[in-house]
């Protein structure tokens, strides 16, 4: 509807542009947006205001000769001018009808654009690190990364969604050294357990596995292990400096065959884990990208070379750093540690460098609202690199807090830690977790009402929105016992004949689905599309109240039956975007 009324516009400006109203070669954005209040219009522009400069008129007059040159169109009833020089249009009854024929149509491409045709744009979310089970809070930035991903894919852009494997680095030995301490408990060693070790019954699961490969073979005395290793924080020590002398002891006393076989169970045991929730959690990657690949191919490398040439580094105190302050970066950041390795940013600068060099025109990353003071930085590093920053999008999810009548889950009695993206799944099921993420900003608090997400009731949007397609559903299934079938062509030749009320606020509700997609996905708002689908299944609730729709008038029938079917059909499509499923059922 609205690319209808912007191509008229279009022609209008053509028209004057030959006439010599306006420079031939001047630029138009068409600006149009719905009114808020129909009896002004459906749709208002400002286009004469803006305008009316190049034109050396006044608004009100180019919105004159803008008017007199529209093209005729059977859609639009009226146009008037209101105000310093808006330019209304009434839409007639016929232009609505048409929507329910193009829904009908289209079916599941309804909504979907080319946009982005051309483009291609990289979505990396959830990453998280491979040390632990999926939590909540990795739930939200899965469910918003996917749909973010979705959107722009349903309007035209190429989509690569990738998730990066942070299979290096510290943590990863934090947690391999875990599962050896465990190991040694099943071998019948007391051992004092890190206050910085990986903690969760999972590093048992995976202790058991590397048991049941070796026996007692890999076993090494407590007292060996912990020989040179300095206090840890309960005994009045530094955990830090106690976890990584355990890190290095347990790699001399198993070698480095060993230590990488345990170190990769570990990494393998929950990376599999990871992919299988978000496989089940309808989640899905092109690419698993290794951030061990970036070292081994010498990507970090070249990375840290880069900024040298670029003059943008330092050496102090044997370490090598990035000057981020001259990119507006609070403090400057060590690329290379003092004993050669480099760091987690450093692999972070060379990933996003790797993104870039692989021709996307758009980066866009979603990450936890706790790096946000990340951010910068790494902007900061393509700046010196000198690649285009304004290409990264970085896109900051907060924390989903979980509420059971009424009162704050404090923790799973699984991990011991948090409550697991998997544990949600299991309580309130994939569709409630899947929109109950997405109905607020990302940047937002949320409060995740478990009671709310279960229940069977209209105060559960995604409960209702289904609702309404499953009450469709049900008046199809109605029809044979009535000796009816729905007739789809005396429906399209009968559409005159929807002039009730809550007929004409759905039809309107339609009409305005294909704009919402847009713009949930320029401006990455999952939420509008569940926003979008609660009023939608609203708008049906009502009129299914108050309208029967199995009627003897045959005509009148069919009309209402390619209605509810073209609502039936946008339901169908405003879910799949959330990932949502449509029962027929409920």
């Amino acid at each position: 509807m609205k690319h209808l009324l912007s191509q008229l516009l279009s022609e209008a400006v053509q028209t004057l542009k030959s006439q010599g109203d306006l420079p031939g070669d001047l630029a138009v954005e068409i600006g149009l947006e719905r009114t808020r209040d129909r009896r002004h219009g459906d749709f208002a522009s400002n286009l004469a205001m803006v305008l009316c400069k190049p034109a050396r008129s006044k608004p009100r007059d180019l919105a004159d000769r803008l008017v007199a040159a529209l093209p005729d169109s059977e859609l639009v009833s009226r146009v008037e001018i209101a105000g310093p020089g808006f330019i209304n249009f009434f839409l007639g009854p016929s232009a609505y009808h048409a929507t329910i024929t193009q829904v009908l149509e289209q079916g599941e491409r309804y909504g979907r654009s080319d946009f982005g045709r051309g483009k291609s744009v990289q979505v990396e979310f959830v990453s998280a690190n491979p040390t632990g089970p999926l939590h909540v809070g990795h739930g939200r930035g899965a469910a918003y990364g996917a749909t973010v991903a979705d959107l722009l894919a349903a309007t035209g852009y190429r989509v690569h969604r990738e998730y990066y494997v942070n299979d290096a680095g510290r943590q990863m030995d934090i947690l391999a050294t875990s599962v050896y301490l465990r190991y040694l408990d099943l071998c019948g060693e007391e051992v004092p357990f890190p206050a910085n070790g990986y903690k969760g019954d999972y590093v048992w699961d995976i202790a058991a596995s590397l048991h049941r490969e070796h026996g007692d073979a890999l076993r090494h005395a407590v007292t060996e292990v912990f020989t040179g290793v300095p206090a840890d924080e309960p005994q009045g020590g530094d955990k830090e400096l106690h976890i990584d002398a355990l890190i290095r002891r347990c790699k001399e006393l198993l070698g480095a065959e060993r230590y990488r076989e345990t170190f990769d169970l570990g990494l393998n045991s929950i990376l599999h884990n990871i992919r299988t929730d978000l496989e089940e959690f309808g989640v899905h990657y092109d690419d698993w990208f290794s951030e061990r690949s970036l070292t081994e191919s010498g990507m970090v490398e070249r990375a840290v070379q880069r900024l040298e040439q670029a003059g943008y580094t330092y050496e102090k105190n044997g370490a090598t750093w990035f000057r981020s302050t001259d990119f507006g970066d609070e403090k400057d950041r060590v690329v290379v540690r003092e004993n050669g390795q480099s760091t987690y940013f450093a692999s972070d600068i060379a990933y996003h460098m790797n993104k870039l060099e692989r021709g996307y025109d758009r980066v866009i990353d979603v990450w936890g609202a706790d790096h946000h003071g990340y951010v910068p930085r790494v902007k900061a590093a393509l700046q010196a690199l000198g690649d285009d920053a304004d290409k990264l999008d970085v896109l900051l999810v907060q924390f989903a807090v979980l509420y059971r009548g009424g009162e704050k889950v404090q923790m799973s009695t699984r991990s011991g830690e948090f409550v697991t993206l998997r544990e949600l799944r299991h309580e309130v099921g994939n569709d409630a977790a899947r929109f109950f993420y997405v109905m607020r900003k990302c940047e937002q608090h949320m409060d995740f009402d478990l009671d709310l997400a279960k229940s069977q009731s209209s105060d559960n949007p995604v409960y209702y929105i289904q609702y309404a397609h499953a009450r469709i559903a049900s008046v199809l299934r109605q029809m044979p016992d009535k000796g009816m079938q729905w007739d789809a062509e005396t429906g399209a030749q009968n559409l005159h004949r929807l002039t009730e009320t809550h007929e004409d606020a759905l039809m309107v509700n339609l009409s305005r689905y294909p704009e919402i997609v847009a713009s949930a996905a320029v401006n990455h708002e999952p939420h509008a599309i569940a926003h979008y689908l609660r009023d939608l299944a609203n708008d049906f609730h009502t009129y299914y109240n108050a309208h029967q729709f199995l009627i003897e008038d045959p005509a009148l029938r069919n009309a209402r039956l390619n209605l509810i079917q073209a609502t039936r059909q946008v339901i169908v499509n405003g879910l799949g975007l959330l990932g949502v499923s449509a029962p027929d059922s409920m």
